[in-house]
């Protein structure tokens, strides 16, 4: 398809807020165009409306090449409101850019998510769960809905966290949230008759109780009395929990700011 700049304000950047639309920048002289051209036709017309494909000739619309940087062709772009949200360049073989299309689409459900992290961030924890496992059911891939859900159950069901944010594993930012769990879940699962022996035990399980009830300030003040007299207790569990509960309330968080120097005068 062939666009003017009136077509493309419309057919792209307006249509974009709607659906993504994919654009294919090509020219009819360059052979991995015309390789790349048919294999994006068909991936759109299985796409089933999920994302729209337009193909603008540079040699024909030099200025919207021009306008959206194009040094060379192939390029493609995905629009989505309004704007550039992902590109790659090249004449990519088809099953490359079926993963490409995977990460780089917005989700149809975006909305449902970010209503689900506004009711998590109003302390609506049962609805935001039960909205983010319904993303999950029909995306199973969608990386936010499994980190909200991963983050919701932690405390009443750690060995499911456990199991929601494993696909989260090497993601682009959520590294930090698979070491939290990683940390905290194993230890809030564990009976307290399981803790090791020693003089820290009961104040180390007392740090646990309160971390089980989300008294991050209970658990974190019982974690560094332990962290003073026994940093080796439970293989240097009190300060790796501490940086766990730090992470997961983020380093502006009121909690975190009232312990951190404590912390780290704890050494």
């Amino acid at each position: 398809m062939k666009s003017t700049p009136f077509e493309f304000r419309a057919d792209v950047l307006e249509q974009s807020h709607s659906v993504p639309v994919l654009v294919d920048f090509w020219a009819s002289w360059c052979e991995p165009c015309r390789i790349l051209g048919p294999v994006l036709e068909r991936l759109a017309e299985k796409a089933g409306g999920r994302w729209r494909l337009v193909k603008i000739d540079t040699e024909a619309f030099p200025e919207i090449a021009r306008e959206y940087g194009v040094m060379s062709i192939p390029s493609v772009k995905l629009f989505s409101g309004g704007k550039v949200v992902d590109e790659f360049t090249g004449a990519l073989p088809e099953r490359q850019i079926e993963q490409w299309l995977q990460k780089a689409l917005p989700s149809p459900f975006a909305h449902l998510v970010a209503n689900a992290d506004a009711l998590a961030a109003a302390g609506d924890g049962d609805a935001a769960g039960a909205l983010y496992g319904q993303v999950i059911e029909k995306e199973p891939g969608n990386v936010r809905a499994r980190a909200g859900l991963g983050k919701h159950v932690l405390f009443t069901t750690p060995e499911e966290a456990m199991r929601i944010v494993e696909p989260l594993e090497g993601e682009q930012g959520y590294a930090e949230l698979c070491d939290v769990v990683r940390t905290l879940a194993p230890m809030l699962a564990r009976p307290e008759s399981a803790l090791p022996d020693g003089a820290s035990r009961e104040a180390y399980g007392a740090a646990v109780a309160c971390l089980r009830n989300r008294d991050f300030d209970g658990a974190l003040e019982r974690f560094i009395g332990v962290l003073r007299t026994d940093r080796q207790y439970d293989g240097d569990g009190s300060r790796k929990a501490c940086i766990a509960i730090f992470r997961l309330l983020g380093e502006e968080h009121e909690v975190t700011l009232r312990h951190r120097r404590s912390f780290d005068r704890a050494f």
